[in-house]
């Protein structure tokens, strides 16, 4: 590998899908619009997401493609997002298979053979499961996850650690909770509802929930999410000793402690629980996590709690549903 440098010109794949879109405007802040490409494959993107910067249509599966994106732009660092999440993934798994390991083995190939800076692809809690530890579930524990989404993701994280030790390639990732966003809808995860929840809350006051009220999972803010990927990624490689597979969390909540927090900002709110076949996925993730490899190799410290979220949550989505414009879809896209 060429000498470790600085991150210059930046891809971002999956740059449409609920963190990319949010990650490519932040990466264009600190790092220049030109400077930073964004990349999707058939979802239309914003007008936004346009206009700030370069934006490539991309099949990640494809090898050749993404090669031809690199060279064209000079791609020194790729932040891996394009991935088939949780949800999606057990109803099309073997698409999921395709998209989440074979388009990453074409990242960390294009990598080594163009000796990129850096590489940041995201795992999640999905790779733990039933036999796993769910309170506090440690850095190092078991990995048995029980759907298609997590065995890429745990085979992702088995495959980026390989090729730091093997090629070393400098990849790097966290095991994401659930992400919760004020400009993307839900994308297709088990934790959507917790996103899904203050757009119905807001627009008519109810929610039917897909799991049980007691269901609790770790979740994160969309800004702390942002932060932690931009924050691992500009450590000094020293002073990981992990590398693709940092617990990270924020905090922690059942379903029915969300919908009385939003209800104390909107006091009509009704939350009924209806619990789908998303329920046995949840019941199979941790429900706390220990992320003290995070904090202690790079410095990680979340800003939102369950209280600031909600708040923030319902004041940025109140204000775009008084313009008429609540759901993100309803704004201008490119092309």
């Amino acid at each position: 590998m060429a000498e470790r440098g600085e991150m210059k010109r930046i891809l971002v794949t999956g740059a449409v899908g609920q963190i990319g879109s949010e990650l490519t405007v932040a990466l264009r802040q600190r790092y220049g619009g030109e400077n930073v490409v964004a990349a999707g494959h058939r979802t239309k993107p914003s007008a936004s997401l346009c206009e700030g910067g370069p934006f490539e249509y991309l099949d990640v599966t494809c090898r050749e493609a993404l090669l031809a994106v690199v060279d064209k732009y000079r791609i020194d660092t790729i932040f891996h997002l394009a991935a088939i999440l949780s949800a999606v993934g057990e109803e099309k798994p073997h698409l999921a298979w395709d998209v989440n390991l074979h388009g990453l083995y074409n990242v960390l190939e294009v990598a080594r053979e163009r000796q990129l800076t850096r590489v940041f692809c995201p795992s999640s809690i999905a790779v733990f499961g039933p036999k796993t530890p769910r309170d506090h579930t440690p850095q190092e524990t078991i990995l048995c996850p029980t759907t298609m989404y997590g065995v890429t993701k745990a085979a992702g994280e088995m495959l980026c650690n390989y090729y730091v030790q093997r090629f070393g390639v400098d990849v790097r990732g966290a095991r994401y909770p659930g992400i919760i966003s004020s400009e993307t809808l839900p994308g297709g995860g088990t934790t959507d509802y917790a996103v899904a929840i203050f757009y119905e809350a807001i627009a008519h006051k109810r929610y039917t929930c897909f799991v049980r009220e007691d269901t609790v999972l770790p979740m994160m803010y969309m800004p702390d999410c942002i932060k932690s990927a931009i924050d691992l990624m500009e450590a000094d490689f020293s002073r990981l000793r992990h590398h693709a597979d940092f617990n990270i969390t924020a905090m922690s909540f059942s379903a029915g402690e969300l919908a009385a927090e939003i209800k104390k900002h909107i006091p009509e709110f009704v939350c009924e629980y209806q619990p789908d076949f998303r329920q046995a996925i949840a019941d199979s993730w941790p429900r706390s996590i220990d992320d003290r490899a995070a904090r202690e190799e790079w410095g990680w410290e979340p800003a939102y709690d369950l209280a600031s979220m909600t708040a923030d949550m319902i004041d940025k989505l109140s204000k775009r549903h008084s313009e008429g414009r609540l759901y993100p879809e309803d704004r201008k896209t490119c092309g």
